[in-house]
Parts: structure tokens; sequence; C-alpha cells
């Protein structure tokens, strides 16, 4: 395969494969949608604020806990990496004071981790751009496009939690 065969206009494979049955084709479009949108956020991400997606998303579970804190195994769990990856980015976050450690209030062996006010104060300028940039992406559908596709992706999401396969293992 050729690098060019792979631009954003090819990742509309929908199309590509005209006789594949209408949810694949649906699959397709949702992946390379968000795919087109997760690329260009990491792009951002990285000229404005010198940030890895991996990193602003660890500060957004973590702005947006309740307690403002979490252990290492909610962030595993709701960032759904391993608890290796997890370290990683918590070390790194800590080297730049970002978050802080600090021991679990009733569990010796673990730690919570929170945002500094430094984390804080930067994830909030970077919260701000980031809702700029989602909006400026959608910004050519009108709003009643918008609220159509939540009510749309709503409905599929309440499907696929409802799947007994899911719950099973499979088909």
């Amino acid at each position: 395969m050729k690098n060019s065969e792979c631009t954003p206009m090819r990742l509309d494979y929908e199309h590509a494969g005209h006789h594949a049955k209408t949810p694949l084709k649906l699959w397709l479009r949702l992946f390379s949608c968000a795919t087109l949108i997760e690329t260009e956020i990491s792009r951002r991400l990285r000229a404005t604020f010198d940030i890895s997606i991996a990193k602003f998303d660890f500060l957004a579970q973590l702005y947006r806990s309740p307690d403002g804190v979490m252990t290492m195994s909610q962030l595993g769990t709701c960032l759904m990496v391993t608890g290796g990856n997890i370290t990683g980015l918590t070390d790194r976050l800590a080297r730049e004071g970002l978050v802080e450690r600090t021991p679990h209030p009733s569990d010796r062996r673990s730690q919570v981790i929170g945002l500094s006010e430094k984390g804080r104060a930067f994830f909030e300028t970077m919260a701000e751009a980031h809702e700029d940039w989602i909006r400026e992406l959608l910004d050519g559908l009108d709003d009643g496009d918008q609220e159509q596709l939540m009510e749309n992706l709503g409905a599929l999401k309440d499907t696929i939690l409802e799947n007994p396969g899911r719950k099973a293992g499979g088909a």
C-alpha cells in the first residue's frame, strides 16, 4: 500500500466497499469521522500546548472527578489502559508539576492522583481551546443536525449497551 492511499480523503472506506451492507458502512463512517477528529485535536494539542492527547485525557478525567482525585486503578478503568500506561503518564505529569500523588486515606498500598494548581489552570486553558476546536470542526452542521446526530448516536449507544450478545461474549 502506498502512503498516498491513506490520505484523509481515503479514510472514507465505506464508499470503496460498495458491496458492504449498511451497518458495516455506518461503522466505517463513524470510525473515519472519529479518527479525523481525534487526529486534528491531537495535532492542535501538540502544536498549541505541547501535550499528547493521552495526557489531555488523563487530566480531563481528574478534572471531572467529583472528588478531584482518583486512584491509579480508577484512572486505568476510565481511560481503558493498563496500569503500566497509567504509571508512566502519572510519572511524566508529576514531573511536569501537573498532578500530585498522595497516600490513599484507607489503603496504604495505594495512592490517589489529583491535579495540582498548575495542572488545573493548564487544563482549564486547554479545555476552553478544545471546546472551540470541536465547535469549529462541527460547524458545518447546523444546530438541528447536531441535535439529530446526538439523538441518533444516543440511540445507537443504547442499542449497543442493551445487546444481549455483549454480555455473553459474542454472537
